[in-house]
């Protein structure tokens, strides 16, 4: 069996786009690099580097926005500050899955939560001139690197891989002891590897935030989906690990894209710490007029960005944020459909040669779910680059990206199940897997 795609063809396809490195090549670039070979091909991809949601959107939130539409709301500007429903249903959606106590005021929708971390970025290196850096806890979604570039801000990283538990501290504190950072962000679950910070690793970001004066921006898109924990029951414990409960210098992240398959209306929340939102800075009167750090973000800076949110969208995450905590909606059972694929594209790769790059949360492996991450180590033990990875798989129909655009320091490549939506495609990444390992030396 030979590989269904020739060095030579993508080779021209990536002279096209003026990519020289493809482990350089972002997120839609390697999605189009696909499409083109497909096109010129007829032969179908397994496009596992994109994290579409793969499930319905949520009939709850679909009839929301309908309703607001039909009612005419699409001709009226939204209040910056948020639909009055969406900021008291997301305080309530707070304290039924992290049990912790966020006044509505402290809840802002935004344009996903891409405009959440752009606006956060802009706000935390304004609030003290001697703080100008942000700390990127890697691996992480590249785009937010990319903001913090655009946006022409200082930024740091290091890859955690090396500093899980107890190391963390120390880590830490070497990182944060110079006074240049503003602000540290992640995601946990994680995007690209899956992996959840224990409460131990979020008390000592929180204790880290508290004493050197930073802000945790927490990026939650996959709030819920540890699936190894009873985690999705309002009100009651087990609750989503969150650092509010170690910090009050905390903004967190919650989009509707993938807990409730709504990526296509562009609607999150950014949740400020009740403290935080109150608190004053001299640098923010000087830039903004407006010396207080919540009224500063939304009137200084979104307003600025975006002039609101999508007005009938904020309808629609009302409604799922109200069904979730009244217990009528299970996002955490809808999308526990990914950790079932993410089991089985997990054997299969397994099956063929690969390991789990990050394996582990502590002694525990880690869960199944959107994303993770693998490597391939050839006979004499030498691990393939995240370059070499992602080409050859590229040349057998399956794309991917490397872990080196996540800001991770380890060999490898990310893959996301979520457009693995027809039985079919499994046994076609078995068939291209076993191509692949045949094909090694």
């Amino acid at each position: 069996m030979n590989q269904p795609f020739a060095g030579s063809a993508l080779d021209s396809v990536l002279e096209s786009m003026g990519i020289s490195d493809i482990s350089n090549a972002t997120i839609r670039q390697s999605g189009e690099i696909a499409r083109t070979l497909e096109r010129t091909s007829g032969v179908e991809f397994l496009h596992l580097e994109m994290g579409i949601p793969g499930l319905p959107p949520s009939h709850v939130g679909i009839e929301a926005e309908c309703e607001a539409l039909r009612n005419g709301i699409a001709s009226i500007y939204p209040n910056m500050m948020g639909h009055p429903e969406l900021k008291t249903q997301a305080s309530r959606f707070l304290k039924a899955f992290l049990d912790i106590d966020v006044t509505p005021k402290g809840c802002i929708p935004t344009v996903g939560s891409m405009q959440g971390s752009f606006s956060s970025f802009i706000l935390a290196s304004h609030l003290n001139p001697a703080k100008d850096t942000i700390l990127f806890i890697d691996p992480g979604f590249p785009v937010q690197r990319s903001q913090a570039r655009i946006l022409g801000i200082r930024s740091i990283s290091f890859d955690i891989y090396e500093y899980r538990g107890e190391k963390l501290a120390a880590k830490l504190e070497e990182v944060l002891s110079d006074g240049r950072v503003s602000a540290l962000i992640y995601s946990s679950p994680n995007n690209p590897a899956w992996f959840n910070l224990t409460d131990d690793e979020l008390r000592i970001i929180g204790e880290m935030a508290t004493k050197y004066d930073v802000v945790v921006i927490e990026d939650l898109a996959y709030m819920c989906m540890d699936f190894r924990k009873p985690l999705g029951k309002p009100y009651e414990a087990p609750f989503q690990p969150t650092v509010a409960k170690y910090t009050d210098n905390y903004i967190i992240l919650m989009s509707a894209s993938k807990m409730f398959s709504y990526a296509g209306q562009r609607i999150a929340v950014v949740a400020i710490s009740d403290k935080l939102y109150e608190r004053e800075y001299p640098a923010l009167r000087e830039r903004y007029g407006i010396p207080r750090l919540g009224d500063a973000l939304v009137l200084g800076i979104m307003y600025a960005v975006s002039s609101g949110t999508s007005h009938s969208a904020q309808y629609a995450l009302a409604a799922m944020f109200k069904a979730a905590s009244d217990g009528t909606l299970d996002f955490v059972a809808d999308t526990s459909e990914y950790a079932r694929r993410a089991a089985l594209t997990k054997k299969i790769f397994l099956d063929n040669g690969f390991h789990i790059v990050y394996a582990l949360d502590g002694e525990e492996p880690v869960s199944d779910g959107f994303f993770y991450t693998v490597g391939y180590r050839l006979p004499d033990g030498t691990e393939m680059t995240g370059a070499e990875l992602m080409r050859d798989l590229m040349l057998c129909g399956i794309c991917s990206i490397s872990l080196s655009l996540t800001g991770s320091a380890q060999n490898g490549v990310r893959i996301c199940v979520s457009q693995l939506n027809r039985p079919e495609q499994f046994d076609l990444l078995e068939e291209r897997l076993r191509l692949f390992a045949a094909s090694r030396p």
